[in-house]
């Protein structure tokens, strides 16, 4: 009998780490996250526009151009994470549930502004765009910020650098990819995860 349970411990060992592999080979991480930039590959993403994306030195860049890094795979009900850095001048965004993956609008998925120099700041950093307005703003430019959104449902949650600068309730757009945007100025991505909900 000590034999039998000595060969299922090994057993259950065994799977577990296979288990563990798969999930970091796959990009999924602990407790359902999964990562969708973790500063070497795109292979997550398709890139739409002009922008002239780039690796280095652990991050993705752009500041030249104008267009977007877009997920390969939609989602519905999930919460992302994602560390950015930007210029002053830059106008960039996090889209979430784009209704159309080759024409990012903030009129087809909801936009979670990076702008802070936006003429009406009122939908500048920390806002949804035409959906949810921040008073006053906050400010990203110049240092690494985390951002992360939750979207459950018709309810939508920004926090900020563990700010909460948005909680509404909105149902226009369900589903969709995600898109990483670059308009102006520089911009950083460093890491990117979600994770369903």
């Amino acid at each position: 009998m000590k034999r039998f349970s000595a060969m299922m411990f090994g057993l259950a060992v065994v799977a577990a780490g296979a288990l563990w592999q798969a999930q970091q080979a796959s990009g999924q991480g602990s407790a359902g996250w999964v990562t969708l930039f973790d500063g070497k590959s795109l292979d997550h993403f398709n890139k739409i526009g002009d922008a002239n994306w780039s690796l280095a030195d652990g991050v993705v860049q752009a500041d030249k151009g104008n267009g977007f890094l877009v997920s390969k795979e939609s989602y519905g009900d999930f919460q992302i994470k994602a560390e950015f850095w930007v210029d002053d001048a830059a106008n960039s965004g996090i889209f979430i549930r784009c209704s159309d993956p080759q024409k990012v609008t903030a009129e087809n998925a909801y936009e979670v502004n990076i702008y802070d120099k936006r003429p009406d700041p009122t939908y500048g950093t920390g806002a949804i765009v035409n959906v949810a307005k921040v008073e006053p703003m906050p400010k990203a430019g110049g240092k690494w910020n985390t951002y992360e959104i939750t979207a459950k449902g018709p309810q939508l949650t920004v926090i900020l650098n563990g700010q909460k600068t948005v909680d509404v309730s909105d149902s226009k757009h369900a589903k969709g990819p995600v898109a990483l945007q670059y308009g102006a100025g520089v911009v950083k991505f460093r890491k990117v995860e979600i994770k369903g909900l």
